[in-house]
């Protein structure tokens, strides 16, 4: 999602195991950049963590303009399947 959208995805899962049930979670959040490499350490699969990262913002327009998929799009052709 963060390639074929040019931005930023955080990917966000808690630890542990529900009080109720038998629904474990495995952790491991982390930041994906518009070209889809992992930014920074993945988080802990067993330890709670707050992750936090520095984002390069100019990195967002510096793909679009390389990949450009957003370039040949027609509006117009769809613009009927939009309407309510």
């Amino acid at each position: 999602a963060a390639v074929a959208n040019g931005y930023y995805i955080a990917a966000i899962n808690r630890v542990g195991q529900e009080e109720y049930g038998d629904n474990d979670f495995y952790g491991t959040s982390y930041f994906v950049d518009p070209r889809g490499q992992i930014v920074g350490d993945v988080a802990s699969d067993s330890q709670e963590e707050l992750v936090i990262r520095d984002l390069d913002i100019d990195l967002i327009e510096e793909v679009r303009q390389t990949w450009a998929f957003y370039r040949d799009r027609r509006p117009d052709a769809y613009e009927g399947l939009v309407q309510p």
